[in-house]
């Protein structure tokens, strides 16, 4: 620790010495003033600046609606869909009742690009009078759609799903883009026809059953997620916590005739604590007809 002489005395200290490592330290502002000292180095400086302010701005603008960018063709433009309906009339006509038709680029400088909001710029299609080849068909390029649903792009590269990556399936087995609800069956609050998508490919789980579990009457996407899951068969959750999502009641209540320990899983008047730890509700030997039995009220088979 240096402390100044009593007499006053001249002291001379070591300039620009670290007393550390004994290196050359310059302060910051001589820093500064040699990194500002030419022209050359002031204009890289204030132009970094400015880029970096305009960037954090843009990052923390917000927006009214959703930005989508159109898939692109090289070298076509966009035409409308007005040149749409001189070949398919009844897909433009009915495309106005589409959850999608919100998604068009009205405008002067889009041609009211509704259907090439999806499909690309027309031109070169309109041009060649048709063909697969000048054209984008989502049904086969499901990165069309991945456009706009990123988060739905990111659950088709989990462990488990349907095999839309792998072209066997499309999106538009499900999904209606061009007319009214998006989702085939109808809309979000008809729960029921939501299912006849599934049954589409999974009939042996359409039933009818005797005994059918309440859950698929609110749909199949209650227990599965039809994009992608971490979980096997897509399910929402894994093993026995799916059930117990539903199938579970508070452990400080009374059953006749029965003494509740700390730390039961009630279900019914059913301690389910030792069951649950043989393995999942429907592989532990209990309830194996998840979607429904024809001979019992506690989906057994």
């Amino acid at each position: 620790m240096f402390s100044p002489p009593l007499d006053n005395t001249p002291v001379k200290l070591l300039e620009n010495i670290n007393p550390m490592n004994k290196r050359p330290f310059f302060p910051l502002p001589t820093v500064l003033n040699r990194c500002f000292s030419s022209r050359r180095a002031k204009f890289l400086w204030l132009s970094s600046g400015g880029l970096a302010l305009t960037l954090t701005l843009i990052s923390c603008g917000t927006l009214s609606q959703p930005i989508m960018a159109p898939p692109s063709i090289p070298g076509a433009t966009f035409v409308g869909s007005k040149a749409c309906a001189d070949c398919h009339e009844v897909l433009v006509r009915d495309f106005r009742t589409a959850g999608h038709a919100r998604l068009k680029a009205p405008g002067k400088n889009a041609e009211n690009a509704g259907c090439e909001s999806c499909h690309g710029p027309g031109s070169k299609h309109v041009a060649a009078g048709g063909g697969a080849g000048s054209i984008i068909n989502p049904r086969k390029d499901p990165e069309a759609c991945f456009k706009c649903h990123l988060e739905i792009r990111a659950k088709f590269s989990l462990p488990f799903r349907h095999a839309v990556l792998e072209g066997r399936m499309g999106c538009g087995d499900c999904h209606n883009p061009h007319k009214g609800s998006v989702m085939k069956g109808g809309g979000a609050t008809n729960l029921m026809s939501k299912n006849e998508v599934c049954f589409q490919c999974h009939q042996a789980q359409r039933g009818p059953f005797v005994f059918q579990h309440e859950a698929t009457r609110e749909g199949c996407v209650v227990c599965h997620d039809p994009h992608g899951s971490v979980n096997q068969k897509l399910l929402t959750a894994r093993n026995q916590m799916l059930c117990m999502k539903c199938h579970f009641q508070q452990q400080n209540r009374t059953v006749p005739g029965q003494t509740i320990a700390p730390g039961a899983i009630m279900m019914g008047s059913v301690n389910h604590a030792d069951d649950v730890a043989r393995g999942t509700c429907w592989s532990g030997g209990c309830h194996e007809a998840v979607h429904g039995s024809q001979v019992n009220s506690h989906l057994r088979y």
